[in-house]
Formats: C-alpha cells, structure tokens, sequence
C-alpha cells in the first residue's frame, strides 16, 4: 500500500496470496465474488485460500488457510488464481451455517450455469465436514426449487403431508399456447402458487419478468 487508510479487496487478497506463496488458489467467498456471484453474507472480509497438504503455512488475520490433496487447476483472473466456481461455491458453502444463505448461493451458482451433476459430485469427493446443509439444498433445488425462497416453500409444504405440487412446470392451454410457469402448480386443485422472491432475482428487469 502506498497511501494511507484501509486496504481495498484487491489489496487483501494480494497480501493473502503472497503470505500463502505461488501454489495457493483462492476459493469460497472472494472467489465467488470474481466470478460474478451475488448472494454472498456481509461480514468481514475473509480470504480463503487453498494450498498443497504439504505446505506448513497456516491461517492469520483475515487470510483462511486450507490444506488440501485436492488442489484444483485455478483459472486467473484479473492476475488473481482461482478455484472452478463449483469448488468456490461448495468451500463457501461448507463454512456457511444458515440454511438460508446456502441456498441462496447454490441456487444463484445453478442458475449461472453450475450443474447440479459437478455440485453433487464435488460435494462427495471432498471432505464430508459442514456437506449436511449444501446436500439437503442441492436436493431441493435438484426437486425444481429455483432460489432460496423456494427451497424454504418446499421444506413448508412438505411438513403439511398434503400432495406434492409441480415444481416449476409449464401451463399451456388446450392450443398448447404458454401460459406461466409458477413456482408450484395443484393439479387437482388449478391452483398456482407463486413464491414472491425479489431478494433472489439478480436485478429488477428479470424480477418484472418473471412476474409478467
């Protein structure tokens, strides 16, 4: 740093990367940021950092030291080695303790393009440490859940004993012209349930659209 005050986020993971040395990759949450993901907790910034199991450095400050077998092929960015975004997203997530958080992030990851296949088998070849919550949300989300909202609304409406929606299912009338595609549809009722999840929508424009 040559001025004053406190570091940038740049900054931090730049110190973290030369603490760690060259073989370290950084995952969880600083590197989900990079790779443009939003449903991220605020909190202090942490910079979590995957290094050989080999390697005798251990974590300070706000740097989060990992040693793994496992270290993934990191893509650079910006000059900055990070992991996959499954990796990133799954290292978050193991960490995370609110139910709701994780679902939002992997709900977020599905929809960027992370397929549910890489998630669920990232999640068993790593360490089984903190996978209760990512697996349960994986499922729901692999159900038809959409976001975070919908995860919750699938775990209340099973409680109820009453008979599964469909999740997330096209309506079409009898020209099979589109109509909707609600969160959760009652068959035998005609009833569509949508979830109201602005927080969960990446911006207002696809809010309104899914919506019109």
């Amino acid at each position: 740093m040559l001025n004053s005050g406190e570091p940038t986020r740049r900054q931090l993971v730049d110190a973290a990367l030369l603490y760690a040395g060259p073989d370290a990759v950084v995952t969880g949450a600083a590197s989900c940021r990079r790779h443009g993901l939003k449903m991220l907790p605020d909190g202090a910034f942490r910079v979590h950092l995957l290094v050989p199991l080999e390697h005798k450095v251990g974590s300070s400050g706000h740097v989060i030291i990992e040693r793994t077998t496992r270290l993934p092929q990191a893509a650079v960015s910006g000059g900055v080695p990070l992991a996959p975004l499954v990796r990133s997203v799954l290292d978050e997530c193991r960490r995370l303790g609110s139910r709701q958080e994780v679902s939002a992030l992997l709900a977020e990851a599905v929809q960027r393009g992370a397929s549910l296949a890489e998630l669920f088998a990232e999640l068993d070849a790593g360490s089984s440490r903190g996978t209760a919550i990512p697996r349960e949300a994986l499922h729901r989300i692999a159900d038809g859940a959409r976001s975070a909202a919908e995860v919750d609304a699938m775990k209340v409406w099973r409680m109820s004993g009453l008979p599964e929606p469909l999740w997330n299912h096209e309506l079409r009338d009898e020209n099979g012209e589109y109509i909707a595609t609600p969160d959760g549809y009652f068959v035998a009722a005609g009833l569509a349930w949508e979830i109201d999840s602005y927080d969960f929508h990446f911006g207002k424009q696809q809010y309104a659209a899914t919506i019109a």
